[in-house]
């Protein structure tokens, strides 16, 4: 009878444990495409596009040949702090230049597996903005279709670079550089002269732009303050509302609120990087829209923050906080 009476409050113990998972009241996220392969390492190892397969390792999500993974908008002119004046998308992420291309006349030379790691930016998607229209043009790939150039030179995305701001495509095989807005070799001697207005931030001034396909859908961002925080795949940081609850869950962002709050989107936990898939879960709002949660808490993103990374919601009313990897409130 005691080892049947222990058995019987070990079960209801198990049940309790699975209730109180689930008890938010939520749909939990499921894998889209699960039997899906990841991306192929490039072939090659050489060839003057990076060390070691263009940059030792799998380059993710980030897009092949035709601009794949590059952000539309106005391009973006910022200060690195070992590069010196650099251009970027407007998402944030740097522009490159390749020394086996040519800008007079202008010529790509990446094609085909290199196009894979060094995405080309396709010309019309992006506008001037900070770079001085005279120094933008195209040119027409193999391929057919029209490639960004700045001083004559095509210039690229790089796989590599996971979050706006990254620059880790600076001197790959020695012949990739990031570009000014001139079209010179950023970091070089004399390459930041003549820079133009808008620098000290990537896209600052205007609405997040498209994002970009190297973020994962749901990722995290080293903020210098705040430390690990959670970021969605177009750059902007994730917030938690402290009048909500968890248990049950529910949102109490409503009406006004909602105009400032935008309710993050679920995702493909597939598409996940730094965070457990475990926590997350779908909250249905009370106007049937779908919205993402991390451990029971619904999330949103902030219209204040005007570009990827910033945390201008942070502690917002004393009740608006960007969210850990674990759910918590970054403090």
């Amino acid at each position: 009878m005691t080892n049947r009476r222990k058995l019987t409050l070990a079960v209801a113990a198990s049940a309790l444990l699975i209730g109180g998972a689930t008890a938010c009241g939520t749909e939990r996220t499921t894998p889209v495409g699960a039997g899906a392969q990841a991306p192929a390492k490039a072939a090659g190892a050489a060839g003057g596009y990076g060390d070691g397969g263009y940059g030792d390792g799998a380059y993710g999500s980030a897009g092949g040949g035709g601009g794949a993974g590059t952000a539309s908008g106005p391009l973006a002119v910022r200060q690195d702090a070992k590069l010196g004046t650099l251009v970027a998308d407007s998402a944030g992420f740097t522009l490159y230049r390749f020394d086996k291309d040519t800008a007079s006349p202008s010529r790509s030379n990446c094609a085909g597996a290199c196009a894979t790691a060094w995405p080309p930016v396709p010309a019309g998607s992006t506008l001037p903005g900070a770079v001085p229209k005279g120094a933008v043009g195209s040119v027409d790939r193999a391929d057919g279709t029209k490639q960004l150039t700045i001083g004559g030179w095509p210039v690229y995305r790089f796989a590599k670079d996971t979050a706006p701001g990254q620059t880790n495509g600076q001197g790959v095989g020695g012949t990739w550089f990031a570009v000014t807005p001139e079209g010179k070799k950023a970091g070089q001697a004399g390459a930041g002269e003549g820079g133009t207005a808008g620098q000290g931030g990537a896209g600052q001034g205007g609405a997040v732009g498209g994002g970009s396909a190297a973020l994962p859908a749901l990722s995290t961002l080293e903020d210098p303050k705040l430390g690990a925080v959670l970021r969605d795949g177009k750059g902007r940081t994730l917030y938690r509302f402290t009048k909500d609850t968890a248990w049950p869950m529910k949102s109490n962002c409503q009406g006004a609120c909602l105009e400032k709050w935008k309710p993050a989107k679920p995702v493909d936990v597939n598409d996940v990087k730094g965070v457990d898939p475990k926590l997350l879960s779908v909250y249905t709002r009370a106007d049937g829209g779908k919205q993402l949660a991390i451990d029971c808490w619904p999330l949103y993103w902030f219209t204040g923050d005007t570009a990827p990374g910033q945390v201008n919601g942070q502690g917002v009313g004393g009740t608006w906080f960007a969210v850990t990897p674990q759910g918590k409130l970054a403090k």
